[in-house]
């Protein structure tokens, strides 16, 4: 895949934090060769966290993150403040602005605790060391830097590439699943809500990875499966899925050939299986007024037949015979603690980065509130769930022994 074209929530994600006037913002700039930020001598003038999609050699595709100063003060600068530690939730490598002719604050030491407890890999990088007469000893994850000047800026975009690397996650979506020659199908509904002219992202990123191992991959619609699976010499190692035609493709394959969703795969490669499998129970007991939050990752136009906000609605009505009460959530919008809901349907999340997916589903966790998601529920609720997480012997068992 092109680095240009290499998704978001797949790149390694560099966030830039720190106090106000650190020069967190110059120090970007640097980093990146670009005016990424809004550079001035007054406080505060990043009031958002700026993101920027980029390729940053030596690390290779990125997302950049600069954030407000942590430090920030009134109503409007705690918000602010918050906003720049919500980022660590889809932060790979952390790197700590400091002020190197003033030295760590407390809350810069308060910042570092975050990383280590959240496992980020960080380096501390120290500014303005232009405006010292003598340079410190710098530490194993420490460097003195001058964005104004260009100092040892090199230096630290290696030492970034470096975390990034041992950042980097190694996970397949289905290398263990499927071997060179292997045939798959995978079963792509085109209507009214399918991108015109393209594929969506989990169906482009499946079939990359199948010709990456050597396998073969044909894609087919599910008014074509029955005819394409008869036309096959032999059985396919594996159907996979869009969850909307679950019914009627599971109808279709035959019962000795392993068949899974798209979502599935995307709860193994970048949420918490497990713990979305669980969640799908909690459908067989919903109450009329229970509050169900359906949540999508992205935001998008809504369609007549959106999934999130009309079809999962209905079907679960329907499977239930109960009526709930349905909110929903869309993009970055997702509360820190969805206390007062009785479940929550995710999307697949395959444009938010794995640290933010995994950062939701813990939040569900330890607000005691199940969570599933779209694919899983849809299973759920045609009796197919067992059947379509065959192929995966652990979550089998799961559910064999709840």
């Amino acid at each position: 895949m092109d680095l240009n074209q290499t998704p978001s929530g797949e790149r390694v994600h560099i966030g830039f934090f720190g106090l106000r006037n650190a020069g967190k913002s110059s120090l970007v700039n640097a980093v990146t060769g670009q005016k990424l930020s809004l550079v001035s001598q007054v406080k505060g003038t990043t009031t958002d966290p700026v993101k920027k999609a980029m390729e940053l050699l030596p690390v290779g595709p990125v997302v950049v993150i600069d954030t407000p100063g942590i430090d920030d003060t009134g109503a409007l600068g705690a918000q602010r403040a918050e906003r720049a530690r919500q980022v660590l939730r889809q932060t790979d490598v952390a790197v700590l602005v400091v002020d190197g002719t003033k030295g760590l604050s407390e809350i810069d030491r308060a910042l570092l605790a975050l990383f280590q407890d959240k496992k980020i890999p960080y380096i501390i990088a120290y500014n303005k060391v232009d405006l010292l007469s003598a340079l410190p000893a710098a530490q194993e994850n420490e460097i003195y830097v001058s964005a104004e000047q260009g100092t040892r800026i090199h230096e630290l975009k290696e030492r970034i590439a470096a975390l990034a690397k041992s950042a980097e996650s190694e996970k397949k979506i289905l290398a263990d699943l499927v071997q060179r020659h292997d045939v798959v199908v995978l079963v792509i509904p085109i209507d009214s809500s399918a991108p015109k002219g393209r594929l969506i992202l989990p169906q482009q990123q499946v079939i990359r990875e199948l010709l990456d191992i050597g396998a073969t991959a044909v894609a087919v619609r599910e008014k074509e499966l029955e005819k394409t699976l008869g036309s096959l010499r032999e059985p396919p190692r594996l159907v996979i899925t869009d969850s909307q035609v679950f019914d009627a493709v599971s109808k279709i394959v035959p019962r000795e050939v392993p068949l899974t969703s798209f979502s599935i795969l995307f709860a193994r490669y970048k949420g918490d299986l497990p713990v979305v499998v669980r969640g799908a129970a909690q459908l067989d007991r919903l109450q009329d007024g229970d509050r169900i939050l359906i949540s999508e990752g992205c935001t998008h136009h809504r369609q007549c037949q959106d999934i999130g906000t009309v079809k999962l609605p209905q079907w679960i009505r329907e499977y239930t015979g109960k009526n709930p009460v349905f909110s929903f959530t869309s993009g970055t919008e997702f509360p820190d603690r969805p206390e007062g809901c009785s479940l929550v349907i995710h999307c697949g999340g395959c444009m938010l980065h794995e640290k933010e997916m995994k950062s939701r589903l813990s939040r569900c966790v330890e607000s005691g509130v199940p969570v599933t998601n779209y694919g899983i529920a849809i299973a759920q609720m045609h009796g197919i769930l067992r059947r379509a997480v065959e192929p995966f012997p652990a979550i089998l068992e799961l559910l064999n022994n709840p």
